[in-house]
């Protein structure tokens, strides 16, 4: 015992110092260039097999393909490993076969007298078959597998690395995680492309195996009769034998490493291994056992059939079909009583003698961010059952407030009742702003506009933006990303879907005591500019307004200290909200032309003819003054043109932006603020010195 733990020290010290891969390959060159002895032989052959085997349960034991990624390089050393053996063992039968079958070692001698019974010819017709057995069915099948998975892991890297970018955004990932996932990404192609090309290796191997024989036959039978002086018969006797038993001892390890190579292909990724997914997915269903022991017990009433092993068969997969769907009952049950227990804990339980006096703590206040779901959706916020709903949302408040600027306010979540089971609502301020039925038990693939095939499973939309998206089982993920589709789970769908109403309605969820709480915290860097500000210049009402109507046309506040310095600039001559937000907006300038253009020298915009400008320019100062505003008509032929512009630039890949003259930009902003979302409108004033403008549209009266 103490020799055999020193051993594997002695290999574990090995592995570790980087010195294993090259005493391999120095292996292998000693194994093809210089003699063995048999015991020596005996040796490497039985690691041979030991090999094959702990690779083939290494592959049988993974989680996903992934979690062998070295695969590809293993089965080439495996292989490289058998075929130095086989020069090695052929080396041996021929130089020492005419002294009998022990010539070549106990393994060979074994497998040629033991596992075919000392008879050439019927270790010769199972040779055959193990090799069309590897060569034919599990090599060219997992070859073929390979080039197909090959081939869809690099279609879908498009939409894998769409997923991730949306999952970033929406913050429910971080630079690191993205990251990781994207080096994820890149390692999954590399391995499927190794894998197509390491499954040549194997089909060689099989190849290899029987013209290796054809000669060793041929080479001993001249070898044993030209050189030895043995007879046909005893010539044939030996060296067919040791031929044969050489054959086997190589094709049963290429066999196993070949069944290892279709297994790691045709894996799912999936949090269970290989037999955990044959239980659920094979022997879950009691109708399916129930059926299959009826046929199998009528077979054994036939008479003249083999009635024994056929009842008996019948009555194990019958009584295996009931305990499964008495188990299944009770786990119904015990669902129905849980559901009735939360029921139960909805419910208002009155004072049994008499009833308290109404207080102002009875009257509750809404939530600012309220999320209710319906019971089925339960396990996705609970933590004790793996829900990861909580951290997503954590995430993407953090997210938005680093954003935005401002700390966004807890979103509270409950169970409600009275929704569908798989349904789920937001609330903004105690106002329904969304809500949508989604699939805990699938996955959502959304159409990014443009797939290459159709997916089964149930139609739906994207709640967040309305994309064209259907309810797919966790096993299509893999076809529906290499079809183009972006796949994301039911926690993703809400949290993506949350973050977006919460950006939209950003401003609504400003209020007095944020602002103040930002004021203070700008008081420790600036606590100069924060007294003379409020409330001495502006009352905090103002500056609440001046932050709302910032945030409601997407313009984050996190530079307090230029807002409050322009505020502070012109608090004694503007003090109405709506003027102070535009002369705040040229103050953040530059930072909305970065937002909207990134580091960009050149602006492409659209602009207004003159003629068009002085129209609007009456008619804001004609509203001003109680007059009319925009006509119809001009209205209906503006927004057509606006819309043409944009959509040309969008279609070229460049953001929209229209530029105009100061007083005009909050009229127009308000008159394409939900008609066309994606155009961006600036006021002269905005744009940075150093920005160079390319006028690419000019809409005129006509338009």
């Amino acid at each position: 015992m103490a020799e055999g733990n020193r051993f594997t020290q002695l290999l574990y010290g090995v592995a570790r110092s980087g010195l294993g891969a090259p005493l391999i390959v120095v292996m292998l060159l000693a194994m093809v260039v210089l003699p063995m002895p048999p015991f020596l032989l005996d040796v490497f052959f039985t690691f041979n097999i030991t090999l094959s085997l702990i690779i083939l349960l290494v592959a049988i034991y993974a989680l996903r393909p992934m979690d062998f990624a070295v695969f590809p390089t293993i089965l080439l050393v495996a292989t490289l490993l058998r075929l130095a053996l086989n020069v090695a063992s052929t080396r041996i039968v021929l130089l020492e076969g005419h002294a009998g079958t022990g010539a070549a070692g106990q393994v060979i001698e074994s497998f040629g007298e033991f596992v075919v019974g000392g008879n050439y010819a019927v270790g010769l017709v199972v040779f055959v078959i193990l090799v069309i057995i590897n060569f034919v069915v599990v090599t060219k099948g997992a070859g073929r597998i390979s080039e197909v998975s090959a081939r869809f892991t690099l279609d879908a890297m498009p939409g894998k690395q769409m997923a991730i970018d949306a999952d970033l955004n929406a913050g429910l990932i971080d630079q690191d995680q993205a990251r990781q996932r994207r080096e994820e990404v890149a390692a999954e192609a590399d391995f499927y492309g190794s894998m197509d090309g390491a499954s040549k290796f194997v089909r060689g191997d099989a190849v290899a195996g029987i013209l290796i024989t054809i000669l060793n036959v041929v080479g001993g039978l001249a070898i044993g009769m030209a050189q030895h002086g043995m007879a046909f018969n005893d010539a044939m006797q030996v060296y067919t034998l040791l031929t044969i038993g050489d054959g086997l001892v190589a094709q049963i390890p290429s066999l196993v490493l070949s069944s290892a190579a279709g297994i790691i292909v045709t894996r799912v990724s999936t949090s269970q291994n290989m037999s955990e997914q044959i239980n659920t997915q094979m022997f879950s269903n009691p109708k399916v056992l129930g059926v299959v022991a009826g046929v199998i017990g009528g077979l054994g009433m036939i008479p003249g059939m083999p009635n024994t092993p056929f009842l008996l068969l019948a009555g194990a997969t019958g009584g295996s079909a009931w305990w499964l769907y008495k188990r299944q009952q009770q786990e119904e049950l015990a669902a129905e009583q849980e559901v009735a227990q939360v029921a139960k804990q909805q419910e208002v339980e009155l004072p049994s003698k008499e009833l308290k006096e109404l207080t102002w703590d009875d009257v509750p206040m809404v939530d600012p961010i309220g999320l209710e779901v319906g019971y089925r959706l339960i396990p996705l916020v609970d933590k004790t059952q793996g829900g990861e709903l909580m951290g997503r949302i954590k995430g993407v408040r953090r997210k938005l407030s680093q954003e935005l600027g401002f700390l966004i306010p807890p979103v509270h979540i409950r169970d409600n009742l009275d929704l569908n089971p798989n349904a789920y609502r937001i609330s903004l301020m105690g106002v329904t702003v969304g809500e949508t039925e989604i699939h805990p038990d699938r996955e959502m693939a959304i159409n990014p506009g443009q797939v290459f095939g159709s997916l089964d499973g149930i139609v739906g939309k994207d709640p967040a933006f309305g994309l064209e998206a259907v309810w797919i089982k966790p096993e299509q993920r893999e076809q529906a990303q290499s079809l183009g589709y972006t796949v994301v789970d039911p926690n993703t769908v809400i949290a993506t879907h949350l973050s977006q109403i919460l950006n939209n309605h950003a401003h609504e969820m400003l209020g007095h005591e944020e602002v103040q709480k930002l004021l203070e915290q700008l008081a420790k860097s600036a606590p100069k500019l924060v007294e003379d500000l409020v409330p001495k210049l502006l009352p905090l009402g103002t500056v609440v307004k001046v932050l709302q109507n910032l945030l409601g046309e997407g313009i984050p506040i996190r530079d307090m200290r230029t807002i409050a310095e322009t505020l502070a600039e012109s608090a004694s001559r503007v003090q109405d909200a709506g003027n102070l937000t535009a002369l705040v907006r040229v103050g953040l300038g530059r930072m909305i032309v970065q937002k909207i253009n990134g580091l960009k020298q050149e602006l492409e915009v659209i602009t207004l003819s003159p003629e068009l400008e002085q129209i609007l320019l009456g008619s804001v100062q004609a509203n001003a003054e109680g007059g009319a505003g925009l006509e119809p008509m001009l209205a209906e032929r503006l927004h057509q043109g606006l819309v043409e512009s944009a959509q040309n630039l969008e279609m070229a890949g460049k953001p929209a932006v229209l530029l105009i003259a100061p007083p005009i930009r909050e009229l127009l902003a308000r008159f394409v603020k939900h008609s066309i979302p994606g155009l961006h409108v600036l006021s002269y004033n905005e744009i940075p010195d150093d920005k160079q403008l390319k006028i690419v549209a000019s809409i005129g009266n006509q338009a």
